[in-house]
């Protein structure tokens, strides 16, 4: 998953508060960049375990590649061009990216990227079931194939092919991924177009989803478009407010019970919104 945001240093700043992430940028050759160890804060996600990466199942939510190479530090004494993309890391393992946006129109969100083996498949299916391929498979360097699709109701969501790079080398735990939530209007056809698509990852014998769905108005006005919500896993999501608030962020929706935790809906300082989720 990754932030498309306006301003990629400010977004590292608070985040790096919050969740205690360092971040890296990717190399002129599309490998990763070590990840810059002073540039995270303490967090307040909690202390997280240490895992390794995990394979990915289709339709497991994803961390992918960096869109963009990142623009050049400069010398000193030459002007600093803006970074276009950095990759977060918690305890030295890939969590999520921002990603500086090209074009000022475009929506200042987190995005959700769901693995697939095969994307340009997956791209023909989600067109079969009703749905639209707003930017068709492309190879993102040695990284991947990434692509842009949105459901029938117009929820936008990715899709990520892994070549170098597997995806999230952390998630469920605190500080990290935890869940996507898909709010949308009609949830029976929700069902019927991501059953589909990502029937075994919902429904097979191992499947352990870390998506769901609820409709719009449960928690926002009925007039919000349908849309997929990150959420991040935190030990106490009052304290975890209290540090969006301080950092410049905004509380969206107040702390709520739902089936899997309890979730506040906040967004950053740019206006990109996503959920704490506290379990």
């Amino acid at each position: 998953m990754e932030a498309q945001l306006s301003d990629v240093a400010a977004g590292r700043r608070f985040y790096g508060e919050l969740f205690g992430w360092t971040f890296g940028q990717t190399g002129e050759d599309g490998e990763d960049g070590e990840p810059d160890e002073g540039s995270g804060g303490s967090g307040d996600a909690g202390d997280p375990a240490s895992g390794p990466e995990r394979p990915k199942e289709p339709g497991k939510a994803e961390q992918p590649g960096e869109a963009e190479r990142p623009g050049k530090v400069g010398r000193p004494g030459e002007p600093q061009q803006p970074v276009t993309s950095l990759r977060a890391y918690l305890e030295g393992e890939p969590v999520a990216a921002l990603v500086r946006k090209t074009d000022g129109r475009m929506p200042t969100v987190w995005s959700v990227y769901f693995h697939t083996p095969d994307a340009r498949a997956l791209a023909e299916r989600i067109r079969a079931g009703g749905g639209q391929v707003v930017t068709p498979p492309h190879p993102v360097g040695e990284l991947g194939t990434a692509a842009l699709a949105a459901d029938p109701e117009g929820a936008v969501f990715a899709l990520w092919e892994p070549g170098g790079h597997r995806g999230f080398g952390r998630r469920h735990e605190p500080g990290t991924f935890a869940w996507a939530e898909l709010y949308t209007r009609d949830t029976e056809a929700a069902n019927a177009f991501y059953g589909d698509l990502f029937h075994d990852a919902l429904f097979g014998p191992d499947a352990d989803p870390d998506f769901g769905r609820a409709p719009v108005s449960d928690v926002f006005p009925a007039e919000m478009p349908p849309h997929f919500l990150v959420h991040f896993l935190v030990r106490d999501v009052e304290a975890a407010l209290g540090t969006v608030a301080r950092l410049g962020g905004r509380v969206r929706v107040p702390p709520f019970e739902t089936s899997y935790g309890r979730v506040a809906v906040v967004s950053d300082g740019q206006g990109a919104s996503f959920a704490l989720l506290q379990r």
